[in-house]
Formats: C-alpha cells, structure tokens, sequence
C-alpha cells in the first residue's frame, strides 16, 4: 500500500474527499427535518433537537476520534467511524414514530459521533502526505465537507420524495458504509514521514491544555459562534418558505448555504496565513454577530444571501480553529487538544436549544419567523393568498422584542 500511495497520493485526497462530501449531516438537516416530522409525528422543537444532539456528540467525538487516531492509526479510526455513521442511519428508519427520545439514541449519537471519528482521520492523513502543501489538502478535504450539504439535499429530495424518509436513511446508510469504508481502506500514514519542524513555543498536553486562560476563551467562542448557524438550519427551508420564497427556493437555501460553507473553510485559511488566526477569528466571530441581527429582518431573497454568508463565517471559522489551536498549544497534541476545543460546539448545541426552551423562547428562536407579516404586512397576506402561509397566521399587528441584542418578531394576537 506505501508503494502505491507515494506514487498516486492524490488518492488520499480523492478518498478524503469523497467521505467528507457524504458526512455533511449537519449542513442538510433543514432538508431532512420536513420529511422527518411528517413520517415520525415530531414537532419542531424535538426535530430541531436532533441536530443539536448529533453536533454535541460530534464534540465529544472528536476528542475520543483523536485518542483513536493516535494509538491505531487513521485506517481504524475511518472505520469505526464508518460503522457507527452507516450503523446510525439504518436504525433509523426503523424508529416507530412518535419517538423522539429513541430517534436521539439510534441516530444522533452514532451519527455525531461517526462523523467525528471520519474528520480527524482524513484530515490529518491528508496533511500527512502533503506536508510541503498542507493548505492544498486542508482546502480539499474542507471543501468537500462544505459542499456536502449540496450533495446531500439533492439525495434526500430525491429519495425522500419517491420512497419516503425511511427508505431514504436506509439507502444513505448503504451508500456511506459503501464509499466511506473503501475510503478508510486507503487511510495510511506515510512511512518515513519528516518530522514537524520545532516551532518557538511550547507544546501543551490536554491536561496543560485544560488549564489556560486561551483555552477557556476559545471554548466560549466556539460556544456561542454554534448557535449562529444551528438556531437556523434545521429550520431554513420553513422559514424561507414563510418569508416570502417558493419551496424550491427555499430549498435551494440549503445548496447555496453550502457552497458558502464550502468558500469559507477553502478561503479562510489561507486569508488567516495573511493576517494572523486571532485577527481573522475575529472578524469572522464578528461577522457571526452582525449577520444573526441581520437575519431577523432578511426577507425573500435575502434570506439566502444571509444565510450563506452565515454558513461562510461559521465554517471559515471552524477550518480557522484547527491551525489556531496548533499556533497556540503545539503540535505534538494536536488531535486530542482540538477535540476539547471542539467540546465547545457540543455545549453550544445543547446548552442553547434547551435555554431557549426553558426561557420559553423556543419559538421565537427562529429570529423572526413573523418577519414577512410582521415587518411587511403586505408580504405576509400574498404569502397567505399562494399558500406558503396558513389562513389563520395573523399578519397585521406584530410587536418587535429584544433578547440579548438578537431581533425577534412576535405577533400580539397569537403566537407564530
């Protein structure tokens, strides 16, 4: 296998590739999230709360992925991860409905965690064999993972609507066990490979790690950058369709958001070579910031513009995050030390859906569901007059509300 790798190592990249661009789980939910609720009865809360749980098990994944990956090489950790994803979607679709607590257990756990174990392994291989060009396998495996969701909303209406939700987990779990497990088969470390240059600072284990104030930061950060992008996600084809979109362009939001993904983790590192990883996390965090606000006023078409300019900050900061983690804690431990960084995706994901819910704000989570009734009454009795809204949606008097700077609408006379 080392013979045939150094002479075509591009096929590390083109197997990489091809696992990631079928693992982008998180980026599709607002596709799958419709078919879900239909077919297991669901509200959107409970769907929405998939997504949380399979990012918050991704976290933790990463930190046990990276344990895996040091002692038994990419190769295992690929196909434990490729079982436990496949394992994820075929349970699934046999989950009766009416089960959310069930569906949790039998798909996010298996499929975060799956998804964890595959990133690590195919990045750091990849990096591996292009030492001399770390930001070529970075950008390819990055941006396969960000135009996964535009694979995977293609798949889903497809399958989802010719045979049902079911029948589509079950044929993406086949393809996944198909294509990911023949990937992890070419997952090999180089032998001979040149040791990483000693850089000035000092190498810290997790448990040193653990202890600096940078980590404490960095956590927090990753925490509430999540919320950004998951508060709209599983929702977006819903909402686009209640902000004035037609359905298929509402489902286009999802494609276009990954592409937007996609530019971001190609773009962002190399623009953070240029000015520095705390200064480009900055301004992406930032960004995050204004463009949540603005969300809550985004209308029609502009609900696509926002969102994947959205889906670009959140993914340029997440392939920022790796190398700012490497800049300040070291090489030596940077599989496992990542993952505890990660843990702060699954503290935002969690964390945040259910305060919302204890604070009774579940509803108005969406940042402005109301908008086009709310904002532009008229808007919101054509969307009525096409069907893209019910009959009984009040669409006159809407009052604004604030909560921790994030714009909310909600109607007076009912909620939405």
């Amino acid at each position: 296998m080392q013979a045939f790798l150094k002479k075509h190592r591009w096929t590390i990249l083109a197997a990489g590739a091809a696992i990631q661009i079928l693992t982008g789980v998180p980026a599709a939910w607002g596709v799958f999230q419709g078919p879900v609720r239909a077919e297991y009865g669901f509200d959107e809360g409970a769907a929405s709360f998939v997504l949380s749980l399979t990012i918050g098990a991704f976290g933790l994944g990463c930190v046990l992925g990276g344990f895996l990956q040091d002692k038994a090489g990419p190769r295992i950790a690929g196909f434990a991860g490729t079982a436990l994803l496949a394992a994820g979607f075929f349970a699934v679709g046999f989950v009766p409905a009416g089960r959310p607590g069930l569906f949790y257990l039998a798909f996010s756990l298996p499929v975060g965690l799956g998804s964890a174990f595959l990133y690590p392994a195919v990045m750091g291989c990849a990096q591996k064999w292009y030492a001399e060009k770390k930001g070529l396998a970075t950008g390819v495996i990055g941006g396969a993972v960000g135009l996964s969701g535009a694979a995977l909303t293609l798949l889903v209406r497809f399958l989802s609507g010719r045979w049902g939700i079911r029948v589509c987990f079950w044929v993406l779990g086949g393809l996944m066990l198909a294509v990911c497990a023949a990937g992890s088969a070419l997952l090999e470390n180089p032998e001979n490979a040149p040791a990483p240059a000693k850089r000035a600072g000092r190498d810290f284990t997790p448990v040193q790690m653990l202890k600096t104030r940078q980590y404490r930061l960095l956590f927090l950060a990753t925490a509430l950058a999540s919320p950004a992008v998951l508060l709209f996600s599983p929702v977006i084809v819903e909402l686009g369709q209640e902000r004035g979109l037609s359905e298929s362009a509402a489902h286009l939001a999802v494609a276009v958001g990954s592409v937007g993904s996609a530019a971001g983790r190609l773009a962002m590192p190399a623009f953070s070579d240029r000015i520095g990883r705390r200064a480009a996390d900055l301004i992406l965090f930032a960004g995050l910031c204004g463009l949540s606000a603005a969300f809550a006023f985004a209308g029609g078409w502009w609900v696509i513009a926002v969102y994947t300019a959205l889906t670009f900050c959140y993914s340029g900061e997440a392939a920022v995050l790796p190398s700012l983690c490497t800049d300040l804690f070291g090489l030596e431990h940077t599989g496992v030390n990542y993952g505890f960084l990660a843990l702060g995706m699954s503290a935002g994901s969690i964390g945040f859906p259910l305060a919302a819910r204890a604070l009774g704000l579940a509803g108005s989570r969406r940042g402005g569901l109301c908008l086009p009734c709310g904002a532009a009454p008229h808007k919101g009795r054509q969307a009525v007059k096409q069907g893209r809204l019910p009959a009984n949606r009040p669409v006159d008097r809407c009052i604004k509300t604030s909560l921790f700077g994030a714009r909310s609408w909600n109607c007076i006379q009912n909620t939405c």
